[in-house]
């Protein structure tokens, strides 16, 4: 036996959309508002109605009564009664000693001819539309052949007809003033991405196009801003190179005495440290740029982490776990090996004397890498900016561990790189470095 499924989520949605749609929130509101004019007005135009036809038309209909009821005649007249419903929209009964007579027979048996015969007995007085002549014949006027529900109910579905042609117009009129909000929604995350190349499209000359003007002229300052940072970052390690070169080939031409030694083994290794930042800096500006061109080729993940641990870990420190039929993946190999040496050694730097973990699987049709180190990890509020250039979470990881805040930046554009992305997240202890590359980068 089947049940019937529902979603339970679209009132969810719907809340969604009314808290952070302003589109959906203007709508809701003109109907609203279309709704509450509607009752008020019916509601208005009925108190009207009641309060002038009681002041106004109720004295008029009784002496006309009077006066239809006398022109019958006493006794009253078949023939001018059948004369005044051909000539009016009236149903005529009457009922009397000498006369008994209905213009409309069917009409005895509706709901309201029979409250008006109840209303005739109340002790207040004569009912509005009936009257009893002189002969003792009662005299009960009352509406002829015309529908008046139908009327009624084709002004009703013609009012919310109009109702809902004007909301949705003036949804359509609200979409179309909002429209550059969506323009400028979109740019923002371009800019934010770090895509430049194409302005925010100016379609109106009110307070929204003022805004993407403003937005656009911002976008454009900070574009150079980044130009030229990054064209100052790429001159000062071009020329560095040079230097450091020469300085690093005049120390080891040193002679190994041991007067030298304690001298040449230290310089030797600021030397190669800054040679390594230097490095690590123009790759990264590299991979940051938009048009970072990849040289994919088919890589063995599994053969490329083994011999980047042998290279860069004591394998004894490592503990690798991989699933056994991952196949080749379309990758930049000395890209990755960057990574994958960043990762290892940062797990290895901070992760105190425990071992690094380190998994390779296969996930929804992508790979997954994680790292994990047991160092004493970082503080909470830490995480947004554990993967930004040049930023060292606390005094665990200090210049004096090796590195200067390049290795999570570089690893995060790699991945972005190859259209994955990285994540860290607290490992308790110890933290965890998880690399996504999905699919589509296959």
């Amino acid at each position: 036996m089947f049940k019937r499924t529902r979603n339970p989520r679209w009132h969810r949605r719907a809340r969604h959309a009314l808290r952070h749609s302003l589109r959906w929130r203007l709508v809701t509101l003109f109907m609203g508002l279309a709704l509450t004019m509607s009752v008020v007005f019916v509601v208005g135009m009925q108190k009207a109605f009641t309060v002038g036809w009681r002041d106004a038309a109720l004295p008029l209909v009784t002496d006309y009564v009077d006066y239809l009821v006398a022109d019958l005649g006493s006794p009253p007249s078949i023939e001018r009664a059948q004369a005044l419903v051909q000539r009016l929209p009236l149903s005529v009964r009457l009922d009397g000693p000498q006369v008994h007579w209905n213009s409309h027979p069917d009409k005895s048996d509706r709901p309201w001819m029979r409250r008006g015969e109840r209303e005739e007995e109340k002790p207040e007085g004569p009912h509005l539309l009936s009257r009893t002549t002189a002969d003792g014949t009662r005299v009960v006027l009352g509406l002829g052949d015309i529908d008046w529900q139908q009327p009624r109910s084709r002004i009703v579905w013609a009012t919310l007809g109009l109702l809902l042609l004007l909301t949705g117009v003036a949804f359509a009129v609200v979409r179309r003033l909002l429209r550059p909000l969506e323009d400028i929604r979109r740019g923002t995350q371009r800019f934010g991405a770090g895509d430049f190349r194409q302005p925010i499209p100016l379609q109106s000359r009110d307070e929204l196009g003022d805004l993407a003007q403003h937005i656009n002229t911002m976008a454009h300052d900070i574009h150079a801003m980044l130009e030229a940072k990054r064209g100052l970052l790429l001159a000062i390690s071009h020329e560095l190179r040079s230097p450091l070169t020469r300085a690093r080939l005049n120390t080891e031409l040193l002679p190994e005495t041991a007067e030298l030694q304690p001298l040449r083994d230290p310089l030797l290794r600021d030397l190669a440290l800054m040679r390594d930042l230097i490095s690590d800096l123009l790759e990264s500006e590299r991979l940051a740029s938009p048009h970072a061109a990849l040289h994919l080729e088919p890589t063995d993940l599994v053969a490329l982490l083994k011999e980047t641990i042998a290279a860069h870990a004591d394998p004894a420190c490592v503990n690798l776990h991989f699933d056994p039929e991952i196949p080749a993946w379309p990758l930049d190999r000395v890209r990755m090996r960057l990574l994958l040496r960043n990762l290892l050694d940062n797990a290895r730097l901070h992760g105190g004397q425990g071992v690094v973990d380190v998994h390779l699987a296969r996930g929804d049709g992508g790979l997954q890498l994680r790292v994990r180190d047991h160092g004493p990890g970082v503080a909470e509020g830490q995480w947004a900016q554990l993967a930004q250039p040049f930023y060292r979470a606390d005094a665990a990881r200090q210049r004096g561990t090796g590195g200067v805040g390049l290795g999570l930046y570089l690893c995060r554009l790699v991945a972005q790189a190859h259209g994955g992305r990285l994540t860290l997240r607290p490992a308790q202890p110890g933290l965890e470095a998880v690399v996504d590359l999905p699919a589509s980068a296959r």
